[in-house]
């Protein structure tokens, strides 16, 4: 229904914009430390925090650094934390076993978090780029990536997960099917209350860059990822992937990348209405960061602002490497 505004000078919209008191009173959206995921990056090693240069401010961390980081966010009120890991060329290999180790980095940091923090919720990333040999998410055959070989695989990284203690699945891989299938190898295998968050509407996006370098993927990566990842020019395509993993038992879904991609976020919660979740990834964070580095823009001010937007579009919440951050100046 159209609002009704009674004409001027009954009605002065400046009003409830006069104070601080009062644009607080008729705010409409909400930003709390409790809608934020902090994306860490995790790597072998001891004592180690390395800076990631396309990232400022990022760096990966050892696992025995992880612990103390998921404290602080703790701290902070954050309540999750999204586990990456970076993976040399000597781990990488075409049959990606490292994937489903119980003791890869990822594995590792997840139980050192559940130590550490028992009640904070850790996520995890299910695809084979960080650990395959071409870069990419699945199993590259003759040139092809396939997509039925790659999901099997994609089950037995996500039960090497939740056995660790995940508590958050998070399939990024956009293979055919891999929804449905991890759900029913969790099932199978006793996990009934490990949550999914689908990578449903990924995008084959420039703005993953800083990401790649991450975790190491950058100079592994042969060709690109546009026969799995969607076309940034489609909108309705999102809808019906949304709709599939929702029907194979997904049980919240995210947009990736985040500012481009406001109107799905928003379509896709006023289509569904389940958890919806946006990822603002690399480059976007590396943007922000730059022009704030270079004094063109108010780093903290966008950072809340873009945030804000993300809730303003329908998000439930947002993995953001700005996390901590936002949520010390959200306490202030």
């Amino acid at each position: 229904m159209k609002p009704k505004v009674a004409p001027f000078p009954m009605a002065r919209l400046r009003r409830t914009r006069a104070s601080g008191a009062l644009r607080a009173l008729v705010r409409e959206t909400q930003l709390s430390a409790e809608d934020l995921i902090w994306p860490i990056f995790v790597r072998a090693g001891e004592g180690i925090e390395e800076p990631v240069p396309s990232m400022p401010g990022v760096v990966r961390r050892s696992v025995d650094r992880v612990a103390d980081a998921a404290r602080m966010a703790a701290d902070l009120g954050i309540p999750a934390i999204c586990v990456f890991p970076y993976t040399g060329p000597e781990s990488r290999t075409e049959d990606c076993a490292e994937a489903w180790s119980p003791d890869n980095n990822a594995n590792r940091a997840i139980r050192a978090i559940k130590a550490a923090v028992p009640d904070m919720a850790v996520m995890t990333d299910v695809a084979l780029d960080t650990y395959n040999i071409n870069g990419h998410d699945g199993f590259v055959e003759n040139g092809q990536i396939v997509n039925d070989r790659t999901v099997d695989a994609l089950v037995r990284m996500a039960l090497a997960q939740a056995e660790a203690g995940a508590d958050i699945i998070g399939p990024s891989d956009m293979m055919d099917g891999r929804i449905g299938a991890i759900r029913r190898g969790l099932e199978e295998a006793g996990h009934q209350n490990v949550t999914i968050l689908s990578y449903a509407a990924k995008y084959a996006s420039a703005f993953y860059g800083p990401f790649r370098d991450a975790v190491g993927a950058s100079s592994a990566l042969t060709g690109d990822k546009k026969t799995y990842q969607m076309d940034p020019a489609n909108s309705d395509e999102a809808l019906r992937l949304i709709e599939r993993d929702l029907d194979e038992g997904a049980d919240m879904v995210m947009v990736k990348p985040g500012m481009p991609y406001l109107d799905i976020c928003r379509r896709v919660k006023d289509t569904f209405g389940v958890p919806t979740f946006a990822y603002q990834v690399s480059g976007e964070y590396a943007m922000i960061q730059a022009a704030a580095g270079h004094g063109w823009v108010d780093g903290e001010k966008l950072m809340i602002e873009s945030l804000m937007g993300f809730k303003r579009a329908g998000c439930n919440g947002v993995l953001t490497y700005f996390a901590p951050e936002a949520a010390r100046w959200l306490r202030r």
